[in-house]
């Protein structure tokens, strides 16, 4: 029927487009981890933002790739959705190295402000002075925080059947990605809140980096020029704004998951089955950019790849 080809266009639309992001997104944060490996094995030293892109990097990689499969199965074979533990298992994962993804990266803020902004105060230079031994403890604070919450959503929708899902059709799976039952809505609200207390974290970075900034201008005034501070307060900023402009969009589309969840063919379902593949990729190419050794690596690939096609 046309209902039935127009249905069958959308979800194969939306697989073209999801799959389009995820190949991008996978390319970028590979890219990313293989480049600090490299460089891991050559100087045999890691510092603290390498640790923090890699870690990051790898979340990302593979939060993408188990979301890509996920749907990619659902679609070919939606009867194995409901096949315990499929469901959970992929859920879980999915939230687990969503979570990383969004704590690590808050935490990436919190060590650029820490290490760029001039304060003189006594916890704010002891912060300064240990943040190379902190990081570490981040990184491991925030894997445990997200293995708890993999571990609650696990046990949630193991206690929520797959009811009004008639598997035979390739469709309902959309609908099922979508819809919350009840047993829901608490595991969704503290994921809200963990998220909102991330995104304060960012709020809080970006404004003490711009107080920084402001002050370090006003005591430059008489030099005519920039120095080297200001070079690193400026480009630290514009990487957490960067950073806070995806954050807010993605936490916009948190509450619209958590506001369309259970309304059946609604348009706004559509963007929520794509977004979460547009988050890590643009965030982790604006932090290519941002890093010069990427950078000149990405743009020696990419022109090494152009000489090798011009001289076919």
């Amino acid at each position: 029927s046309p209902d039935k080809f127009n249905v069958t266009s959308l979800h194969v639309m939306t697989m073209a487009i999801i799959t389009l992001q995820a190949f991008s997104g996978m390319w970028i944060n590979a890219f990313i981890v293989s480049v600090l490996c490299i460089a891991w094995v050559k100087k045999r030293t890691f510092n603290s933002n390498e640790k923090i892109l890699l870690f990051l990097g790898c979340s990302r990689f593979l939060h993408i790739c188990i979301a890509w499969v996920f749907a990619f199965i659902s679609l070919l074979r939606p009867c194995y959705i409901c096949i315990h533990p499929t469901v959970q298992l992929f859920t879980s994962a999915q939230s687990f190295f969503n979570t990383c993804n969004l704590w690590v990266s808050a935490c990436l803020c919190l060590f650029y402000c820490i290490k760029i902004a001039n304060f003189r105060h006594v916890f704010f230079i002891y912060l300064k002075v240990k943040i190379d031994r902190i990081v570490p403890w981040l990184l491991l604070g925030s894997a445990l925080l997200s293995f708890v919450i993999c571990i609650v959503i696990y046990d949630t929708i193991d206690k929520v059947h797959c009811k009004n899902l008639n598997s035979t059709t390739a469709g309902n799976f959309f609908k099922l990605t979508v819809r919350l039952d009840e047993h829901f809505f608490p595991v969704v609200f503290v994921s809200g809140f963990l998220f909102a207390t991330a995104f304060m974290a960012v709020i809080f970075s970006a404004s003490l980096l711009l107080y920084s900034l402001w002050s370090h201008n006003r005591n430059m005034q008489t030099n005519s020029g920039k120095d080297v501070s200001t070079d690193a307060h400026i480009k630290a900023m514009k990487s957490i704004l960067s950073f806070f402009f995806i954050y807010t969009i993605n936490f916009v589309f948190l509450v619209l998951t958590l506001i369309y969840s259970t309304k059946k063919d609604n348009p706004v379902t559509f963007l929520i089955l794509i977004y979460p593949y547009l988050f890590p990729a643009v965030h982790s190419l604006i932090l290519i950019f941002s890093n010069p050794k990427l950078e000149k690596t990405l743009l020696r690939t990419l022109l090494c790849g152009k000489c090798k096609a011009c001289m076919r």
